[in-house]
């Protein structure tokens, strides 16, 4: 399902279909993870746009399905084939910097009680790109001046 044997092999150890995301089921983000790493430009970008829109919509609100997809994404920021790594990068950041429904609890502490508990898959996407800030020093130098920005910029948000 990827460009490369091996990336991605993870997907299918995910329950998709049984995790929410923006739309409902997250059952197409496989495929949506699977066209950024394979995909040419315009595809990927498509994808990731899409992606996007499923697990961080308005660049600010995650779902239940983020935390489970922010390591393929650092997956795919690893892959000098994929076109749109710098997107990812700032993805990633954006992911890291969500705070929406912890600042909606702050004055509604009913949503904390919430049987779809926002905050928590708020916390835990936010715990997940923390997790693996070390492949940010792994990173080769990069030439593309987007992409080295982005790199600083996810840095800079996460420590790493």
């Amino acid at each position: 399902m990827s460009g490369r044997p091996g990336a991605l092999a993870g997907l299918a150890q995910v329950p998709w279909p049984e995790i929410k995301d923006s739309t409902g089921s997250a059952a197409g983000i496989p495929y949506l993870l699977a066209d950024v790493a394979r995909g040419d430009e315009a595809a990927a970008t498509g994808a990731l746009d899409q992606l996007r829109a499923r697990i961080c919509q308005y660049g600010f609100v995650v779902d239940q399905a983020t935390a489970a997809t922010v390591p393929f994404l650092w997956e795919l920021v690893q892959l000098p084939q994929v076109p749109c790594r710098a997107r990812i990068l700032r993805l990633l950041k954006d992911i890291a910097d969500a705070r929406q429904w912890e600042t909606t609890a702050a004055s509604y502490p009913k949503l904390l009680r919430h049987r779809d508990n926002y905050v928590e898959w708020e916390r835990a996407a936010r715990r997940a790109v923390r997790a693996q800030r070390g492949v940010l020093d792994r990173l080769p130098a990069e030439p593309d001046p987007d992409i080295a920005r982005a790199r600083a910029e996810l840095a800079a948000t996460i420590g790493g």
